[in-house]
Order: C-alpha cells, then sequence, then structure tokens
C-alpha cells in the first residue's frame, strides 16, 4: 500500500536539494565559525552567506537575523526578550508590563505569555472572529501606556487563516509599540516583506518549508531592544550563544531559496489542490469548513465532522496510508478540543470532530483523489458507530 501524505503544517520532508547542499559541511566543511583557521572561515562565509539569503526572502537586513534552534526558542526569545529587558532598564522599578496576544497563537506563544504572567507581566488575549481573524481595531483598543509588544501570528497553524498584520503593524509602530509576528506556517509559502508589514520581530522555520529539523530564525528589526535567553560564547550578535550548526543553516537558506523561486507558481498549484478537495468533502453532510474560504495558506484544509471524533477519524485514514491530522501536531496526543476551534465558535463536540489536511510540494492530484475517495466512506462508517449522533440531532 502506497503511502500519502498530507500533515506538512507538522513537518515536511527536507528537499534533496536542501540535502545536496548540507552535505559538504557534514564532511569536509565541518570548522567552527568562530575558529580563526581555514577550516573556520570557510564554515563563518557559509554562515553569513545563509544570513543573507534568508534576509532577502522577508526583505530584511543580514544582521538582523539571529538563528536558533527551533521557532519555539524564537517565539520564548521574542516575547521574553522584548518583556525582560523592558524591566532590566526600568528606573524605581517602574516599567511597562502589558503584552497582547490572540486567542489561536501557538502552543509556545502561549505558554511563553503564561510564563511572563507568573514573573509580574500582564497578558491581554484578543478574540477572534468565526474565521480566525484578529480584527485591528480591538489591538488599537487593547493597546495601553504599558503595552511592550503585541504578537499576532502571520497565519494560523491550525486553520490556515491569515491575519491582517499589515494592519495590524501599522497600528503598533503609530502607537510605539513592538510588534512580533509567529510567521512559522507562512515562512516560504506567502510572501513577507517586514519593512512593508512594519514587523519589529518575526519567527521562522526551515522544517516547515523542505529544510532540516532543529533549526530555526529570529527576525529583531535594528535598534529593537531584546534580552538574551541563552548566555555563553556570544554567538548571533550576543542574542543566541552555542556553537553554530552551519549544516542546517545552509540547508536553511537552500530552502528559501528554493521556495522563494517556486511560491508563487507552486501557491497556485496548491490553492487548485485545495479548493477542488475543499469542494468535495464540503458534499459530505453536516461538514463545516474552519478558517476563512478564501483569505488562508494555499495548503491548509481543515473541517469538522459532527458525531465523530478527530482520533478515530486519524486512525482508520492511516489504515487506508493516509497521514493526516487533527488540531496541531504538538497537540495531536492530547484528547481536548482545540482551543483554537473553540475560539471561533465551535462546541467541544464539534472541535473534537475536526480534520486537518495539509498539502505539500510532492502532493499529487491522485493522491487528493484517492483521499476523496476514501473519506466519505471513513466518516459514514464513524457516524454510523457513534453513540452520540442521536443526542446532537435532538438537540
Amino acid at each position: 500500500m502506497k503511502k500519502i501524505y498530507l500533515d506538512y503544517a507538522s513537518t515536511t520532508p527536507v528537499d534533496k536539494r536542501v540535502i545536496k547542499a548540507m552535505e559538504p559541511f557534514l564532511t569536509k566543511n565541518y570548522g567552527n565559525t568562530m575558529s580563526l583557521h581555514s577550516f573556520g572561515q570557510e564554515a563563518k562565509l557559509a554562515l553569513e552567506n545563509s544570513r543573507q539569503v534568508l534576509a532577502d526572502l522577508i526583505n530584511a537586513k543580514p544582521n538582523e537575523i539571529i538563528f536558533t534552534g527551533s521557532a519555539t526558542e524564537s517565539n520564548n526569545q521574542a516575547l521574553k526578550g522584548v518583556a525582560l529587558r523592558e524591566r532590566s532598564e526600568s528606573k524605581g522599578g517602574q516599567y511597562k508590563n502589558h503584552i497582547i496576544i490572540s486567542a489561536i497563537e501557538h502552543a509556545c506563544i502561549m505558554e511563553s505569555a503564561k510564563w511572563l504572567a507568573k514573573n509580574g507581566f500582564e497578558i491581554t488575549k484578543l478574540p477572534v472572529d468565526k474565521y480566525g481573524m484578529v480584527n485591528p481595531e480591538d489591538v488599537k483598543k487593547a493597546i495601553t501606556p504599558k503595552t511592550i509588544l503585541v504578537s499576532v501570528m502571520h497565519t494560523s497553524n491550525e486553520i490556515g487563516t491569515i491575519e491582517p498584520i499589515a494592519e495590524i503593524g501599522k497600528i503598533c509602530r503609530e502607537k510605539g509599540v513592538y510588534f512580533h509576528t509567529d510567521a512559522v506556517q507562512s515562512f516560504g509559502k506567502i510572501a513577507i516583506d517586514v519593512k512593508k508589514y512594519n514587523i519589529d520581530l518575526l519567527t521562522g522555520s526551515a522544517h516547515k518549508m523542505y529544510g532540516p529539523k532543529g533549526i530555526a530564525l529570529l527576525y529583531v528589526r535594528e535598534g529593537v531592544k531584546i534580552e538574551p535567553i541563552l548566555h555563553g560564547g556570544g554567538q548571533e550578535n550576543g542574542l543566541r550563544s552555542s556553537t553554530v550548526n552551519v549544516p542546517a543553516i545552509v540547508g536553511f537558506a537552500k530552502a528559501a531559496e528554493l521556495c522563494k523561486v517556486e511560491m508563487k507558481k507552486e501557491g497556485a498549484r496548491q490553492i487548485k489542490l485545495r479548493d477542488k478537495a475543499i469542494k468535495e468533502i464540503l458534499k459530505i453532510k453536516g461538514t463545516r469548513l474552519n478558517g476563512h474560504s478564501e483569505n488562508r495558506l494555499p495548503n491548509n484544509i481543515n473541517v469538522s465532522f459532527p458525531y465523530i471524533e478527530g482520533e478515530s477519524l486519524i486512525i482508520r485514514l492511516d489504515l487506508e496510508g493516509i497521514a493526516c491530522s487533527t488540531g496541531s501536531a504538538c497537540s495531536s496526543y492530547k484528547l481536548e478540543p482545540s482551543y483554537v476551534l473553540l475560539a471561533i465558535g465551535l462546541k467541544p463536540e464539534e472541535a473534537h470532530g475536526s480534520l486537518r489536511i495539509s498539502l505539500g510540494r510532492f502532493t499529487t492530484e491522485k493522491e487528493i483523489n484517492h483521499l476523496l475517495k476514501v473519506l466519505p466512506k471513513i466518516v459514514k462508517q464513524l457516524e454510523l458507530m457513534s453513540p452520540f449522533k442521536k443526542k446532537y440531532e435532538k438537540e
């Protein structure tokens, strides 16, 4: 049985062209970037060339790109770094202590905010509408003289909705407040311009765009004051001490280079497959599309089926050789309804029946056709087995 991978929002396979670019830095050019000899200088040159490539992808300067070990680390660094720097520079114990996030941020933003709340900072969570959109006016109203930072993701990792970050960035710049966006899902898929969108900090990750795991970046605009979380040898402008992972960084840059060239054509191809799948899946009685119908990532489909459990659906699809997910990958082992789906107005029983299908560079129309052939049958079987159907129908 051929396996079909439709969980690209969780992670992606490393492109063979990326592996080829990485290989010399695993076997021949393996120097430490802090070393003065030729091995070290070759590694240093590769590091800075890679930094330039990634900066170009988002219209940034190379010195504004800081490499980290993961998107989770970048998001922690952004929120905690800005907050702790503000407090460290306070005079007489008076400092700004207010941070704004949305109700549908990734778990690492949520947990960072919780940690800051335990350590003297005030957190505001903004609501979203039924499509998962943050209203820029809500951002404007929530900002106070105590606000340091607003963090709103560029696109939802679960429902694919694209947020109005240009408007939010403009508001934050006018108010003198830092704006951070978690762009992990959009990085390499849709265009991002940090200058145009007035972004002060941005998170991107390699493994969501056909690069290796264990490498990510944090864009920090020149002039933004941020405290390091890791202290040591002073790598990455003193913001992220650790021996630099050159092979992974070279792979990240190659992945970005490929995405930049292929983004427009590949995006259009995925949108065609996505829309075909959505149209057919919505023919299944009671199915609901989660997220915006048009203003969404090219590769994202998130639907809910009444009466059935998402976990059962995932297992049945896997038995057919099809890999999808329910909720985000980081939460897939939690038997709780997605807080993102609850935030857009779904009832717990509706959120439990969610399915996230995410397409990628190697997804074919034949694979989508097979999904569309198998999925309705599985949904019908699970509905017949459901002890909740009669109860929900009465309600």
